[in-house]
């Protein structure tokens, strides 16, 4: 299926991935005066802020170490989550601010942010509290000057740079277990840190990291976690957005998710986080039916966004010219660009900035605009911005996503060097959406041996994507009938054998006449007690 592994020991750590496989936490930089810091702490009951972020990865970050901390015996532990309207991204200074305020910590931990942050970091140190950031952001070049910074971006070990924000801190987790163990220290070897490998499986998942390595560890066994006990913070949401059967990634992604991440775009982070803390199954259901209006209101808003910007777009896009997509405007809501830059992405085919100005400082030179970035496969987004950093305040993030703060008298020139950095990178390649097919088969080889061999390739997500398959020269059999909104459904053969078929959001297109090639991947459809194979399909052309 295309996953690039040959040797048989690497295969079978891929199709059994165990924690045992985990590597030793103290190989991550920094990992050892954070965990000695931290146990100090506790042992001389500090009072402890845990700083995180407004997505779900900080979110699920900063539930799990506050949780991991009280189990240890830290009783003064404070979550501190900045606002996106009002304190915007990172350990910003208008958050430090109050998080010092709220709760007077002598140490304060950081967690998915923090590695770029240097101001705030000095604010903190000069008024005698002791930093210690986990992240997995990439870092602008500047250091730090926090008492430790563990970031795997920052060190060798290749294989655990694609871990995400909750991935750094269950690892800090487990050195701070270790250590405590060392010695001798009763309550650290009452702790299993399997019990909360859901954290870490949501925030992976959610975050879109690389679902190998490590991350398919933790991700496997976070799921196993999560489908033996079901805790409140999980249930209500499972129930709110119509799962049934076991939760897996993709339930993840496009269920659980994006409702945990709506508080923080719409609002205040903290209603998502206090569902993860809380055991209390009445009120994580209200905080379930709360989370799930958000992010109704979130879709609303975003829609109509998306249709506004694409209709800017179209009326001057020619795409000889254009391939650094920027767009902007006074007043579109902070928490739902970075969904609206995704979307533009898949319609056009190129990165894109979505910026939004702050209507309160529309009239003047020195407004302020928030832009949240997107990329497509092939160009690196930081290297993009770093070409243009002499017209942004600030910018950081990865790959393939990243944000940035930008002066409204600096926008034009922004948008002219950000095509042209891009046109640099992409000018020449074909930039058409590509099909891409993992093996050949027959129809007849769909069968329950195929879709248990497929299954074990799970956790599917990024860089471990479904397997698309396709077959050469099979017939509709009979009329395709529209189902729900946009979707069609209708048989395939090939003359020896039939299959039930459903093309998602395709009951518009003009399927060709005569024999046809057809990519899907595939799934059992369960109906009446009933289960039957089922292709997705994905593409459908002429047979060649």
């Amino acid at each position: 299926m295309g996953r690039g592994y040959q040797d048989m020991a690497d295969i079978e750590r891929f199709l059994n991935p165990r924690l045992s496989d985990l590597s030793d936490p103290f190989l991550l930089p920094d990992m050892e005066p954070a965990a000695r810091r931290l146990q100090q702490a506790i042992l001389a009951d500090e009072s402890i802020a845990v700083y995180g972020d407004y997505d779900v990865d900080g979110i699920v970050s900063t539930g799990l170490l506050v949780q991991v901390l009280h189990r240890l015996g830290a009783r003064m532990v404070t979550p501190c989550l900045p606002s996106r309207q009002e304190e915007g991204y990172g350990l910003s200074l208008a958050a430090l601010k109050r998080c010092m305020a709220q709760c007077r910590p002598s140490l304060l931990i950081t967690v998915d942010c923090g590695t770029n942050d240097t101001e705030a970091v000095h604010l903190a140190q000069a008024a005698g509290i002791d930093v210690v950031i986990t992240d997995h952001h990439e870092s602008n070049g500047q250091k730090v000057e926090a008492l430790a910074v563990v970031n795997p971006k920052l060190g060798q070990d290749n294989n655990l740079k694609v871990l995400a924000g909750v991935g750094v801190v269950f690892k800090l987790c487990h050195g701070l277990l270790k250590i405590g163990r060392n010695q001798g220290l009763p309550v650290a070897q009452s702790v299993d840190l399997r019990e909360y490998l859901d954290f870490v499986a949501v925030g992976t998942v959610a975050d879109i990291v690389p679902l190998i390595g490590e991350n398919r560890i933790l991700v496997r066994h976070g799921l196993i976690q999560m489908n033996q006990s079901l805790a409140p913070r999980w249930k209500s949401l499972v129930d709110i957005a119509g799962i049934r059967g076991a939760i897996d990634a993709q339930h993840i992604g496009y269920g659980l998710g994006p409702r945990l991440n709506a508080a923080g775009r719409m609002g205040n982070a903290d209603t998502s986080l206090e569902l993860l803390l809380t055991d209390n199954m009445e009120r994580a259901h209200e905080i379930a039916v709360e989370l799930d209006g958000a992010n109704r209101e979130r879709q609303k808003i975003e829609s109509e966004i998306v249709a506004e910007a694409m209709r800017e777009i179209d009326a001057n896009f020619n795409e000889q010219e254009h391939y650094g997509l920027v767009i902007s405007k006074t007043g579109w809501h902070t928490g739902v660009i970075g969904i609206v830059a995704s979307r533009l992405v898949a319609r056009y085919r190129r990165p894109v900035v979505v910026v939004a100005f702050d209507p309160d400082s529309s009239g003047g030179r020195d407004g302020v605009g928030r832009g949240s970035c997107r990329s497509i496969e092939g160009y690196h987004l930081l290297n993009g911005l770093e070409r243009c950093r002499q017209f942004l305040i600030t910018y950081g993030g990865h790959e393939m996503a990243a944000g940035l703060e930008i002066k409204r008298d600096q926008y034009e020139a922004f948008r002219t060097a950000f095509n042209q950095a891009v046109k640099v990178g992409l000018a020449g390649r074909d930039l058409r959406p590509i099909q891409r097919i993992n093996t050949w088969i027959t129809l007849d080889q769909v069968n329950d041996s195929l879709f248990a061999a497929m299954e074990a390739l799970r956790p599917f997500g990024q860089d471990n994507p479904v397997p698309v398959l396709a077959v050469r020269g099979v017939r509709i059999q009979g009329q395709p009938r529209r189902v729900g909104v946009n979707h069609l459904r209708f048989m395939v053969g090939d003359g020896r054998t039939s299959r039930s078929a459903i093309a998602f959001r395709m009951a518009d297109i003009t399927i060709p006449e005569g024999p046809l090639d057809v990519a899907f991947t595939f799934q059992k459809n369960t109906f009446m007690g009933n289960e039957t194979l089922e292709l997705n399909v994905q593409d459908i052309r002429k047979a060649e």
